[in-house]
């Protein structure tokens, strides 16, 4: 991918994560996700190029988000495949807790899986351990594998797993090979990359989360080495349906290569609030910080961007 396609993304997620940061703390996370989708929907059709969404957390019929099949940019230049996530997080920047991102993906035109936002079983890793996971694999065999990968102790292993309910059981298998559990509240795309990134502290992420985070992070972990094992758990009827309608496989175990192809792809992210990729935005008097990250395929590689925005030229752009 072109470098400034990449770098105009930057300024997209840049301004989204702006938007959302706003709103941090004041317990609206529906303000806090439109604000966001409002400004990465105006920002990306500022862009010369053709994007396509094919995989989001809207549907057409659930606006303003941005949907699933929705076209973006002017209409001019290439044209690219875009999975997306305006603010990822919501709860944690309506509550100000720990974690949140706003989000781009992007690849040539079929080089991004197109699904639905739905749910899937996950365990990614670094490249070190890439080769040894099996998503079917009892939790101590994977980390046993892991650890030896790493050249670890077991005991010295971090696993990072979503806080929820449904992971009860997962939280005492981890714990009982005695490996280190970090829980998190939401935000499993940092998370799904952060074993990437040796100085995260992190080494796999485990558990059920959502599709598109899936698709998101694949692109960061399959340019940076690592891999990402998922496949598809509905939570109800009407997921399987939306899954079935778009001709996937329940049972297939997906990997990077099958949710992201090729190598013209890049991950775009700013943070919002301080996570284990990235800090969040930081307001002064007159400027506003922003951190951002992007993960190119072409070059394989991750650049940190810091960026120093002055507060009266964002209002005059928005």
């Amino acid at each position: 991918m072109d470098r400034n396609l990449a770098l105009e993304f930057v300024r997209v997620t840049e301004a989204a994560a702006i938007a959302a940061a706003g709103w941090m703390g004041k317990g609206d996370k529906l303000s806090a996700d439109g604000a966001a989708v409002d400004e990465m929907r105006n920002r990306l059709n500022q862009i010369d190029f053709r994007g396509t969404v094919v995989i989001g957390e809207g549907s057409k019929d659930e606006a303003p988000e941005l949907y699933n099949g929705e076209k973006v940019g002017t209409g001019k230049g290439p044209h690219f495949d875009l999975a997306i996530d305006p603010l990822e997080c919501t709860e944690s920047v309506a509550f100000g807790r720990y974690n949140a991102l706003s989000v781009i993906a992007a690849g040539a035109h079929g080089s991004l899986l197109n699904a639905p936002d739905t749910y899937m079983e996950k365990i990614a890793v670094g490249p070190r351990a890439g080769a040894v996971i099996n998503l079917t694999a009892p939790v101590k065999t994977n980390i046993a594998n892991v650890a030896k990968a790493l050249g670890k102790k077991k005991n010295d292993v971090t696993v990072v797993v979503l806080d929820r309910d449904r992971h009860r059981l997962l939280i005492d298998q981890i714990r009982a090979t005695g490996a280190r559990v970090r829980l998190i509240t939401d935000g499993d795309v940092a998370a799904g990359i952060a074993p990437c990134v040796p100085e995260s502290g992190l080494d796999i992420l485990m558990g059920v989360g959502g599709s598109t985070e899936a698709v998101l992070a694949a692109v960061a972990i399959k340019v940076l080495g690592g891999q990402l094992l998922c496949r598809f758990k509905p939570k109800d009827d009407h997921h399987a349906a939306l899954i079935r309608k778009h001709n996937l496989d329940n049972k297939k175990i997906y990997s990077v290569d099958d949710l992201c192809k090729g190598e013209q792809l890049t991950f775009t992210a700013t943070g919002v609030i301080d996570g284990p990729l990235l800090q969040g935005v930081r307001f002064s008097d007159d400027t506003v910080c922003t951190h951002s990250l992007v993960v190119r395929g072409t070059s394989k590689t991750l650049r940190y961007i810091q960026t120093h925005h002055h507060v009266k030229k964002i209002k005059n752009t928005n």
